[in-house]
């Protein structure tokens, strides 16, 4: 009778212990990147559920989804590799794979998560189930010299594209064999600075910060090389200061074109989709870090670098015209659209607040306290090229 006593309390404290019953669908996470620690939140309830702690230097954090949008995989500033479980709030398993990180990527399938690393310069893939360190590929671009890696974006049939920022080169990592990859390498051209693929995955584009110009490499057809659009822009005009780079992987893509942050300047470039050839530019407030579009590709939201960054503008892609001017509070680092965009979440670092907006009216709808949060990751990005 003891051991059935005990045995019931026992099942009755686990019960009582285990997590909400949820789907994923409807979470993300808020980087804090002061503390170590992530803001687990619900986007249908406009509120957080949960912090986990023990996370390293999220100073400059980004995050990607197992393909069930159960586990985050946060890339951390100093090297580390963490699998957070967001059903039961925790920490799996964290490993520090480098000494200086910047982002990484997960596969097609699901099975690999790659980190990329500026020190030392190159890229690591790790079991997404056990953070077995599966490969490396040392970004050795000459003899003796290592690159500094950005732009790490997944590509179908277990490819990863990445440029080499000191390198001045674009490399495509083949790991359908994930112990032995294969790596081809394409010129660039001066310091890419980031890289982002289109969301049909055909095109990876790497943007320049010691030239004019982006570097765009179609993956379908790689043999045919890069080759080099925007290259005009900019050219024979005085050199502006550069008070944050911006973002290409908040880039936007609607209406069939491109919307692209111009380095330096007040400016939103728009790209035709199928030639990459400018097509018109945006006046906005300040210099653009994240330019975003709406799911639906009807307004693309952009925020600015200091000393604007307390702004956020919307364009209307109709008539190409700046709509809307809000201001959310001090130190606006990143946007979120929820995954059919009615809402889209705005961090604003230095008020330690999270502020909601309903797109239609541009009303604010919610706000949390979340201490200095930037990147606001949702678990609809498991399902997306690129992200």
């Amino acid at each position: 009778m003891f051991r059935l006593l005990l045995l019931l309390s026992m099942l009755l404290l686990a019960g009582c212990a285990a997590p909400e019953l949820r789907g994923t669908g409807d979470l993300g996470v808020v980087i804090e990147r002061a503390s170590g620690q992530l803001t687990l939140v619900d986007t249908s309830r406009r509120a957080a559920y949960a912090r986990v702690a023990g996370l390293g230097d999220l100073s400059h954090a980004s995050l990607v989804y197992s393909r069930d949008g159960r586990y985050a995989y946060v890339f951390g500033r100093d090297g580390g590799l963490t699998k957070v479980d967001l059903l039961e709030q925790r920490i799996v398993k964290r490993v520090l794979q480098s000494g200086n990180a910047i982002g990484g990527s997960i596969s097609q399938d699901g099975r690999i998560v790659v980190a990329q690393n500026y020190t030392p310069g190159g890229i690591k893939a790790f079991d997404a189930e056990t953070l077995e360190l599966l490969s490396e590929v040392p970004a050795e671009y000459a003899p003796g010299s290592f690159s500094r890696v950005v732009g790490l974006a997944d590509l179908s049939g277990q490819r990863f594209a990445y440029a080499l920022f000191d390198g001045g080169e674009i490399w495509v990592s083949d790991f359908s064999d994930p112990r032995h990859p294969r790596t081809q390498r394409y010129p660039a051209g001066l310091q890419p600075y980031d890289g982002l693929v289109t969301p049909d995955g055909r095109y990876y584009l790497a943007g320049l910060f010691g030239e004019d110009g982006v570097a765009l490499l179609d993956t379908w057809q790689p043999e045919r090389g890069t080759r080099r659009i925007l290259e005009n822009y900019g050219r024979g005009q005085e050199k502006l200061p550069v008070f944050k780079m911006p973002h290409l992987r908040g880039w936007s893509m609607a209406q069939g074109r491109a919307y692209l942050p111009a380095i330096g300047r007040h400016e939103v470039l728009i790209v035709a989709g199928d030639s990459w050839q400018e097509v018109g530019r945006i006046q906005v407030k300040g210099q653009p870090v994240f330019v975003i579009a709406r799911p639906d590709g009807r307004q693309v939201w952009v925020n600015y670098a200091f000393p604007d960054n307390g702004w956020v503008e919307v364009v209307d892609t109709l008539t190409g015209q700046v709509v809307k001017t809000l201001a959310p509070g001090k130190a606006v680092l990143h946007m979120e659209f929820t995954p059919r965009g009615e809402q889209v979440w705005i961090s604003a670092r230095d008020d330690n607040r999270v502020l909601i907006y309903d797109t239609a009216s541009f009303e604010k709808i919610g706000e949390f306290s979340v201490q200095a949060p930037s990147g606001i990751f949702f678990t609809s990005r498991a399902n997306r090229t690129g992200f």
